[in-house]
Order: structure tokens, then sequence, then C-alpha cells
């Protein structure tokens, strides 16, 4: 399974094309932000203290959501290009097992997730250092290291179950692009979720996008956050993270459940659709 894992990174890294198309949902997200979204959000945060550092946090925290789920997605190309060649079904008659073959996909992506997540962040990171002049809380980093492995995880496993039904390439362009694009309005980074009318609101609660986006900006924005906001009411305060979705449901709790019910749904959905899938490849044996 080692040697698969190897052989999907290289096909992914290898190629520039699939690196850059699986960042551009990421990228336009930040770019979007400092073009058009910065002036605007900044005058309507202006009677917090430091709004433009929290904005910078806020940016962040949910253009990761994005690159999580996008880079994963981009990740599997590998399996629905082996799919469509028919080197599934030839990968299959080597000693390794179907299992470790669709184990070598999901750890793939979660790797290039957690990497991707990593690149975005340097990124982000450096360019509102000298750009807004944030700090760099090391204990911060480390936690959202531990969220990186969490959501690349997540979104490794939401793809899989996604793309195992897809058996093009040209059909995987489609479904990743319309995924690419949505994942920054359901992240909250296009438009903050407090903006957006009552049923799109009910829709984007019903995915763990912005959920996901939460944790990120609840462990980045706490400590600033809590500070500038420090002496309003609590009901004004979580009001107006309701409204960025900086808290969704009740707090952090809440989003973590909500992320782990999701995982735990997707895992059991993978391995019931499991057999079905083998039987599909060992058709063409």
């Amino acid at each position: 399974m080692k040697s698969l894992i190897e052989r999907n990174l290289r096909l992914f890294f290898s190629s520039k094309s699939k690196v850059f198309f699986s960042l551009l949902g990421a990228l336009i997200s930040f770019v979007l932000y400092l073009v058009f979204l910065r002036q605007s959000m900044q005058e309507s945060w202006s009677a917090l203290k430091d709004s433009q550092k929290i904005l910078d946090y806020w940016l962040i925290g949910g253009t990761l959501t994005v690159t999580a789920i996008t880079t994963t997605g981009g990740a599997m190309t590998n399996l629905v290009s082996d799919r469509e060649s028919n080197r599934l079904a030839d990968l299959v008659l080597t000693d390794t097992s179907y299992t470790k073959i669709t184990l070598s996909y999901l750890l793939s992506a979660w790797i290039i997730g957690f990497i991707m997540q990593g690149f975005m962040y340097a990124i982000m990171q450096v360019y509102f250092m000298i750009q807004d002049k944030i700090s760099f809380d090391g204990v911060v980093f480390l936690k959202l290291l531990g969220l990186m492995i969490l959501s690349s995880l997540l979104w490794s496993a939401i793809n899989l179950l996604i793309f195992t039904f897809v058996k093009t390439s040209d059909t995987f362009g489609k479904i990743n692009t319309i995924i690419g694009t949505a994942a920054g309005f359901f992240a909250g980074v296009y438009f903050p979720i407090g903006a957006m009318p009552t049923f799109a609101k009910s829709l984007i609660k019903l995915t763990p996008v912005p959920y996901n986006a939460a944790i990120y900006r609840q462990v980045m924005m706490n400590k600033e956050l809590n500070h500038a906001l420090k002496g309003l009411p609590v009901d004004k305060v979580l009001d107006f993270k309701k409204s960025m979705g900086i808290v969704i449901g009740k707090g952090f709790s809440t989003e973590t459940y909500n992320m782990g019910i999701t995982f735990i749904i997707v895992i059991v959905l993978i391995l019931g659709l499991y057999r079905y899938n083998k039987n599909v490849v060992l058709n063409k044996v």
C-alpha cells in the first residue's frame, strides 16, 4: 500500500496543473477578499479594535476550509483516471487487496490536503504579517496543524464517497469545479453567513462546511475577538459571531460534534458501498 500512496502523491505533485486547479478555489477566495471584500468589510467592522487583523484571521479560517475541500477533491483525480483507463482493475490483479487500494486513495488525499492547507496557511500568514502586522502564535499554530489533519481526513472521506461513482475524467472535472465554486459560499468566505437569505443559511448548515470554517475561526480569532468585544452584552457578542460564521451552533463543541457525526456517516456509507464497488471493479477483470 505504501508504494500505491507514493505513486498517487507523485502523480499529483508532478502535475503543475493538478496542483494549481486544486488550489484555485482557495486562491479565488483569497484574491476576492483582497480586491473586493476587504475594504467594505473593514468599514462595517470599524467599531472593533484591530478590526483589520481580526478580519485577516476570519479570512484565513474560511480559506483553509476551502483548501481542505478542493485539494482532497483534486487528489481523487487518480482514482477516477485509474477507473476510466481500467488501471484499477489491473491493480486488483496484483497481490494488493482492493481494500488497500481504496485506502491508498484515501490516505494520499489526506496527505495532499494537509500539505496544501499548510502551504496556503504559510502564504496568507506571511502576507498578512507583512501587510497588517498580524502576529504568529505558536500555540495557535499547533492547534491549526491538528485541525488541518482532521479537516483533511474528513474531506478525503467525503470526496472518496462522491467520486466513487464518477467514471470519467470529464465528469470529474465538472463536479470538481462545482464543488470548488460552492465551497467559498458554504464556508462563508464570499459572503458572511449572516448576510445570506434564510433558505441559504439553512441549506449551508446541513453540510459540514460552515462548522469546519467556524472551528478554524474560533481557534484563530478567539483571543483578539474576545478582547475587541469585551464589555458588550453576551447576547450581542453571540449574535455577531453567528452572523460572521464564527459560531454556527452553541460553540466549539457543537461544531466538533457535527463534524464528527458527518465523518461517521460518511465512513458508514463508504463501508456500505464497499462490496458494490469491489464487484464492479472485479467484473472488469
